[in-house]
């Protein structure tokens, strides 16, 4: 063989390869289609009376599509367990187009070898349909068999029989339900048929127990059991089709390789150290030199921050975790990425929007000087003449007593919010493996504890910002007074520069309410206002624009701009901004992790 039919056979095989992993996407992107198409002439009657003709034509040449909502949504569960490589998804989309090729073949065959029993006039069209519709079909069929490996992301453990059962529960729910009504109203039903025309119904007419009977009950039972029915057909597809569960947790021997990296490479990103949150799992690249964290949530599997380890090997840490995504039919997604990291991801494949600005002060440039740091200067002397003091320490030099004090009062302060946080906070308090993290206590004149303020390690001369908790009852000011007594005491801890809160659409904010500002621009910063009512995205931007500090760019990077909305509900989740049961706590180890063992050498 020649080096230029090498070269040509290489080629071939790598658009073969692009071909087979683009296939799921097409068809999801198809099944979207169709799904639509369906819902549309479902709930839009003039247009499904406009478009019959069309409609007939798609359902017979190409593929089925129903005016039926229920079936709208059941191709729009399929597209996105497909979407996700689901393997079950697979073994259903085959089946189908494998009984499209059946069908059709019947049609062609009959009308083939049973000339005198079909009407040549009205058969041909559908004829020609069905043999176009034979060769798509089979077509399809062969694909997804060359294609199969590109479908490997697994259900759940035992999802086939829960699926099962939950189609006969509340299959079984119709039939009871339909009886019931049945009984109620009978209309025209002789009483002996009740039973049978109730288990057709729930079974949705696929069996006919009598095509001879006589009567029906009134029209709205009929549609109630064929709603349940249909409810029952998707809450089985969506079972069958959910994502792997995640163990949302860090071993130990996970957190030490972390805690190994962050001591070799944290000064990277001022998140980094949120990695070492435990109810996060992390997949490491292959020389173990960098790593990505990262939790499930509603079936996005969202990282956090910037991959932590040496920048050289984020890459191929980006990889292992796309790589992870995929088999289990997970969405990716990064929340709060760096402006390096979103390179590394956008590199990788994945989409990148900016999110916001992370506030950083560099403690060498502060100063409460100025006019534009009055708020700020006369907010902290007045909590001062109000004999408010400040002790400031590591956590590991706070006495047991003293920090289980400490624990009690931000508990209590809390109340019964959920705790907040996933990317930029570590959700525990106290933890003896947290010794270098830093206290921010205030306290009035009396001594007690009215405000707390705890940071965590960003390399060896920076700080993050982790909880802030304060007695409500306590006066204003508290919190300026706390961090500029963090910056005047910063070169005793050594640090250079502390990170403050992240202000979501920070330049909207800012941009926005600028003299001049465009249209949609104010339009936009006055949707954000609205919805700070609840979410305090311009408190949080205000809070930190008062310290004037560096604005540092947070990105969001995804994998497909049709997952965004999924992967912006699981972000709110995630963080606690959305009530819905997720993973537990964070446990508390007893005992400091091992000593850190050395960087792996090479990438």
């Amino acid at each position: 063989m020649t080096e230029h039919d090498r070269v040509g056979r290489a080629a071939r095989a790598g658009a073969e390869g692009r071909l087979r992993a683009g296939l799921p996407r097409l068809l999801s992107v198809c099944l979207t289609a169709a799904a639509a198409y369906s819902a549309a002439i479902a709930v839009l009657p003039p247009l499904r009376r406009w478009l019959a003709t069309a409609t007939e034509v798609i359902e017979s040449a190409v593929f089925p599509v129903e005016p039926n909502l229920g079936y709208a949504v059941f191709l729009a569960i399929l597209a996105g367990a497909l979407a996700r490589h689901k393997r079950a998804a697979y073994w259903v989309i085959t089946a189908i187009f494998g009984l499209l090729v059946v069908g059709n073949l019947a049609v062609v065959l009959s009308s083939t070898l049973m000339p005198d029993l079909v009407d040549e006039f009205a058969m041909t069209p559908q004829v020609v349909a069905s043999e176009f519709n034979l060769v798509l079909s089979a077509v399809a069929f062969g694909v997804l068999a060359a294609a199969r490996d590109e479908f490997s992301a697994p259900t759940r453990r035992a999802s086939f029989r829960t699926a099962l059962l939950t189609l006969v529960t509340l299959l079984a729910v119709s039939f009871g339900i339909g009886w019931a009504l049945v009984g109620l109203f009978p209309g025209t039903l002789r009483p002996a048929d009740h039973l049978p025309w109730a288990l057709e119904r729930a079974l949705g007419g696929v069996v006919d127990l009598d095509p001879y009977r006589a009567g029906h009950p009134p029209g709205w039972v009929n549609f109630l059991i064929g709603l349940i029915s249909a409810v029952a057909v998707l809450v089985a597809f969506a079972v069958l089709f959910r994502s792997q569960r995640a163990r949302a947790e860090l071993p130990a021997a996970a957190e030490e390789r972390v805690r190994a990296l962050l001591a070799a490479y944290g000064a990277h990103d001022s998140l980094g150290y949120f990695a070492t949150r435990r109810d996060r799992a992390v997949v490491f690249s292959p020389s173990g030199k960098a790593a990505v964290s990262y939790r499930v949530v509603a079936g996005v599997c969202l990282a956090a921050g910037d991959p932590v380890g040496d920048v050289e090997a984020w890459g191929h840490a980006i990889r292992a975790f796309l790589e992870e995504a995929r088999r289990y039919g997970w969405i990716p997604a990064a929340i709060g990425s760096g402006e390096a990291a979103a390179h590394a991801y956008a590199r990788a494949g994945l989409r990148v929007l900016e999110l916001g600005d992370e506030a950083v002060i560099d403690v060498a440039e502060f100063t409460l000087d100025g006019r534009e740091m009055r708020g700020v200067r006369q907010a902290v002397n007045r909590v001062r003449r109000a004999g408010y003091t400040l002790r400031i320490r590591r956590h590991a030099e706070v006495p047991d007593e003293d920090m289980r004090h400490v624990v009690e009062r931000a508990t209590a302060w809390r109340g019964a919010a959920d705790e907040r946080g996933f990317s930029m906070a570590l959700g525990r308090l106290g933890d003896p493996a947290d010794g270098a993290c830093v206290l921010v206590e205030a306290r009035d004149a009396g001594g007690r504890l009215d405000a707390l303020l705890s940071f965590v390690p960003w390399g060896e001369d920076g700080l993050s910002l982790d909880l802030m908790r304060r007695d409500r009852d306590s006066d204003n000011g508290l919190v300026e007074f706390m961090v500029a007594g963090l910056v005047g005491e910063a070169g005793r801890l050594g640090v250079r520069r502390i990170s403050l809160n992240f202000a979501m659409f920070r330049s909207v904010f800012e941009q926005g309410a600028r003299l001049g500002a465009g249209p949609v621009l104010r339009l936009w910063r006055c949707t954000l206002v609205f919805l700070s009512r609840w979410w305090q995205l311009e408190s949080l931007y205000r809070a930190n624009a008062k310290y004037r500090p560096r604005w540092v760019p947070r990105f969001v990077a995804f994998d497909d701009a049709r997952a965004l909305p999924r992967v912006g509900l699981a972000s709110a989740i995630a963080e606690g901004f959305l009530g819905v049961p997720g993973p537990p706590a964070p446990f508390r180890r007893p005992a400091v992790a091992a000593p850190l063992p050395p960087a792996p050498a090479g990438r």
